[in-house]
């Protein structure tokens, strides 16, 4: 008699990829959602910088900055790349702003002060997003 090689069949190595492919359509579609929830965060993040510079030029002008995003001359801030923050309202009394970024169509806001809420913020000082 003739001894059996070690080894796998053709049929065992197609469950296997079967498999891996059923894991891999359920995996790939919650990736995107993290993509998805990273650019959110750095949106928050970029509006909650931009609070910070407003407070430092307030101190120093008693009014809060309202120009171009980046002016790095006026407004020590600059958002991360990808991100575009444009300032709503900005006077003595208040300021709001929104992020926008290039890779999702989520859109944040924040406004302090009497500043009008651009949408989606309702509380002051906190950044809301949809």
């Amino acid at each position: 008699m003739r001894e059996r090689q070690a080894g796998f069949t053709l049929i065992e190595l197609l469950i296997v990829v079967v498999i891996i492919g059923i894991l891999a359509a359920i995996a790939i579609p919650k990736f995107g959602a993290t993509k998805e929830k990273a650019y959110v965060a750095t949106m928050k993040s970029d509006l909650r910088n931009l609070a910070t510079a407003e407070e430092s030029f307030f101190y120093d002008s008693t009014t809060y900055y309202g120009g171009a995003v980046p002016n790095l001359t006026v407004l020590p801030y600059s958002p991360s790349a990808g991100v575009t923050i444009t300032i709503t309202v900005a006077n003595g009394m208040g300021w709001a702003a929104t992020a926008a970024s290039q890779y999702t169509p989520s859109t944040c806001a924040v406004f302090y002060g009497s500043a009008a809420a651009p949408s989606p913020a309702t509380t002051e000082g906190v950044v809301a997003c949809k």
